[in-house]
Order: structure tokens, then sequence, then C-alpha cells
């Protein structure tokens, strides 16, 4: 018998070991890939950008090309659509395509975009240097920005594109500085001048247009940076050609890059784009289908429970806090050593307690068994059998239970409404069973497993009414593994509970003075 528990216990310990890997690489998954998080309230911006094309048809038929963000592993695309009535639209890796025969007057077209989870980008990795392409300038503008270049940097500054656009910000009343960037000029303009003197010092650099994601923004043209291609880490990295700030903000988005433009329209004149942002907050949770597409993890995720109906989950969360509270009851029962009256009746009045409040249930709960210890008492004095008195027990419950629910509604007490979330049938088991050990061992022990049971159902309650708590159980549920290996785990536990420590006391003092007697 003794190996057989041996085996057993390792056996259980295995499984609690295997089931705690399991739950580690589920949660590892959830909060890398999912993005799921302990806090409860958790929430992801959202971003939606929208860019609003107006052009004068010239022709009977048009066709524009409409540049759009690729996908990237520095964003995810929520939703897009482009609202172009009259158009036919064709989507490719990097841009839109509408074609259509539109009325003679201005044509407006919406584009829309939802993205989350940006992230920083400091670098595009490309293996294969660029070529640089040197600008044609006449004589008088190549020795102004020759002379730039030398006023600007020199042999030992490291960060060559970095000095540079800081030198042109700082002085722009010097009169080179003057002369090359003019004030009128754009920032698209601008860019275009930086990346020609790069390209004098022979290093690749190209236009980025799109959208810096700032809450609140209307009516605003594209966002202009530069990228210069780092030859030592081999990628492309971003400048602000207004900050010199290095590397892709957190909150930018490119939509072209390169010589290629951002929207073009054919059969059309007086064209002109507008972008504006508008930031909201969703539910990290609520984003975990689109991550779990994004990552190719979408059949896994189809068959999770994350992907019932909101009302099923609801139910399940509550459900999936209830292995804590078993094994809190077990805890209680086989370690401590408190008893209840059955295993899971501390459960059941936790869950009434819930929908009733704690002090309120309380209340509700002592007088209601109270009220029915004593029709109970008064019942044994008729010899009845069990069933039958057990069913009048019931009855009685029942009609304490409603006349409660009329006086509280009357005098406007939530004791009264709160009898109605009781358990009957519970309640009815109580009362009987205390009325028996009240009989067979006394009342001290009547109350005494009345109040224990109560004790538990009071620290189950503040577990599962945790909303974190609760939210850990559901998001986690491979806890629950864990939890059940270690409840069996406690099912071989053959020492002395808690509370008979105090018992034995004597006993241990007596084998005490005994040995020293030997001795």
């Amino acid at each position: 018998m003794f190996k057989k528990m041996i085996v057993v216990r390792l056996f259980l310990i295995l499984g609690l070991l295997c089931s705690i890997f399991f739950a580690g690489c589920g949660i590892f998954y959830k909060i890398n890939y999912l993005d799921f998080s302990f806090a409860p309230q958790k929430k992801t911006p959202v971003w939606r950008v929208e860019a609003h094309l107006t052009y004068m048809p010239t022709a009977k038929e048009s066709k524009i090309t409409f540049a759009r963000p690729s996908k990237n592993v520095h964003f995810k695309i929520l939703d897009e659509s482009i609202i172009a009535k009259g158009f036919q639209t064709k989507a490719t890796n990097d841009s839109f395509i509408l074609t259509g025969s539109p009325s003679p007057e201005q044509q407006d077209i919406y584009y829309r975009l939802l993205i989350y989870d940006v992230k920083e980008n400091l670098s595009v990795t490309e293996e294969e240097v660029p070529s640089v392409t040197m600008p044609v300038l006449d004589d008088e503008t190549l020795m102004i920005a020759k002379e730039i270049l030398a006023l600007s940097t020199s042999d030992e500054e490291k960060n060559q594109t970095k000095t540079l656009i800081e030198f042109i910000n700082k002085n722009e009343a010097n009169e080179l500085v003057y002369t090359y960037f003019p004030p009128q000029i754009s920032l698209k303009e601008k860019a275009e001048k930086i990346i020609e003197l790069l390209a004098l010092q022979n290093i690749p650099a190209r236009l980025i247009r799109g959208i810096l994601l700032e809450e609140g923004k209307k009516s605003f043209s594209p966002d202009v940076m530069i990228e210069v291609y780092d030859k030592e880490k081999k990628g492309w990295i971003l400048y602000d050609i207004q900050t010199a700030q290095k590397g892709t903000p957190l909150n930018f988005i490119a939509f072209q890059k390169g010589n290629a433009s951002l929207f073009d329209v054919a059969g059309g004149e007086d064209s002109s784009i507008k972008y504006s942002v508008l930031k909201s907050l969703n539910s990290s949770f609520s984003l975990a289908k689109y991550r779990a597409k994004n990552a190719d993890k979408e059949p896994f995720f189809n068959y999770s429970i994350y992907n019932l109906p909101i009302e099923q989950q609801n139910a399940l969360k509550w459900l999936m806090v209830f292995p804590l509270a078993i094994l809190l009851v077990v805890i209680l029962r086989n370690v401590i050593g408190i008893k209840t009256m059955g295993t899971f009746t501390p459960m059941l009045i936790s869950m009434a307690l819930v929908e009733t409040g704690l002090l309120s249930g309380l209340g509700c709960f002592a007088l209601i068994v109270s009220i029915g210890l004593g029709l109970r008492f008064l019942l044994s004095k008729l010899n009845l059998l069990l069933v039958p008195r057990i069913s009048a027990v019931v009855i009685f419950v029942i009609l304490i239970i409603q006349y409660f629910s009329i006086i509280g509604y009357q005098m406007d007490w939530k004791i009264g409404a709160s009898a109605l979330f009781f358990p009957i049938i519970i309640l009815a088991w109580i009362i009987e069973r205390a009325s028996i050990i009240w009989e067979e061992e006394g009342l001290n022990h009547a109350v005494k497993e009345v109040f224990n049971s109560v004790l538990a159902a009071i620290l189950i309650y503040f577990i599962i009414e945790n909303e974190t708590i609760r939210h850990i159980t559901f998001v986690f549920n491979e806890l629950n593994f864990v939890i059940l290996f270690f409840t069996m785990l406690l099912g071989t536990y053959t020492g002395y509970r808690l509370t008979e420590l105090k018992r034995f006391a004597p006993l241990v003092k007596r084998n005490k003075k005994q040995a020293k007697r030997k001795k």
C-alpha cells in the first residue's frame, strides 16, 4: 500500500510539473502573440486614418492610383476600405487602383484605415547596397551645396545625416542655407534637397511620406521624412527632417517611399488630398482574433473559448474561477481541518453572496437558517419520515423567501430581495443537516459547522468576486490544469491537519517526557 502511494505521488508530481510547463507555454504565447495581459482592463489604441481625395474630371474615364501602407510586422491593419461611387477598385500590395466613369462634377474619394499594435521600427534590412544617383546641378548651386556640406560635416562625424539636418535647421538665416533652402520651400522640396546633399556624399537616401498618428489631427498633408541607408547596419534608417531624430517614431505609418507617387490621377485636374486621424481605445482582448489572424494562428483561435459568443464567454468567466475556489475548500478541509456542511456547500453560498452582496446576503442567510431551524425543531416532534420531513423543510424555506421578498419590497430592504438568490434546496439541506447535528452532537457542534461553512463561503466570495482573478483564470485557463494536479496531490496528504495539532499536543508532550525518563 505504501509503495502504491509513492508511485501515485510521483505520477501526480510529474503531472503537476507537466501542467506548469504547459501553462507557462500557453501564457507566453498569449502574452506575446495575442497581447493578453494579467490586467483585466487593458486597452489598445486603435487609430483611424482617413484620406480625402478630391479632383475635377476632364475625361469620360478616370484612373486613380492610391498609395496604401503595405503589410508590415510593425503595425497591424484591422480594416481598410475605399468609398468611391462609380469606381471599380483593385488592390495591390502597396496601392489601390480605381477606374471608372464619374459624373462631370467634383469627385470625393475616401480611403479609411484602422491600425493597431503600432511598434517602433528602427531600420529595414536590405543586404544589397542601393545605388546613388548623382543630382544634376548647375555650377553655382553645386558650389553652394559643397560649401554647406563642408560647414556641416567633418571626417570625425559618425552620423553625417543627423549633423547635416541639425545644421540646416539651426542656420536657416545663413546666406548659403537661405539660398539653397528658401523660406517658401515645402517640406517635400526640403527633403528632396537634403537627399541631393547626401547623394553628393555618396549616401543613399529616399523620400518617405506617411502619417504621424497624433490624436485629433484633421485636414493635414502627409508628413514628410527621409530614409537613409546605413552601410554598417545594412538597413534603412528614418530621419525626421524637422528634428533630426533618428529611427522610426512609434506612431509613424509610411504610405509612400522613394520616387513612387502618393496618388496619381489620370483624366482629372485640380487634385488634392487631405488626411485626418482619430484615436479610440479598444479592449485588448477584443482584438485577439485579429492578432491570431495576423500571426497565422486563426485555426487555433477559432477552436478556443475566445471565439465563442460574448454571452457564453461571460458564463465561462465565472465557471473558470471555480477550480481555484475548489482548491481553497480542499485546503480548508484536508490541510487546515475545518469541518463544513458538505464539500461544496460553501461554494454555493458564496455564489449567492455574489448576487446579493456580502453583508445583506449574510444577514438574509442567518435569518432564513434561524427561522428554518426553529420550524425544523417543531417538525421533529411529529416523528415524520426522512423524505417528507426534508420536503416540508423545502416548502417552509420557499414560504420564508416569499414573505421575506414581500416584506423587503414594502420596507425597501435589500435583504428581502437578496433571499431570492439563495439556492432553496441547499438552504433546506443545511437546515436539516444542522438540526441532525444538534440532536446527535449538541447545539455547539451544529453552530460550529454552520459558522465554518459561512467562513469558507466568505473566503471563496472574495476569490470569485475579484475581477482580476476571474480575468486571469479565464484568459490563462491553462492554470486550471495546474490546480487540478495540485488538488489531486493534496489527496495523497496523510499528515496531521493544523486543527489536529492542538488536539494531539498533550500526546506529543507525554511522549517527550517518556523519552527523557528513558535517557
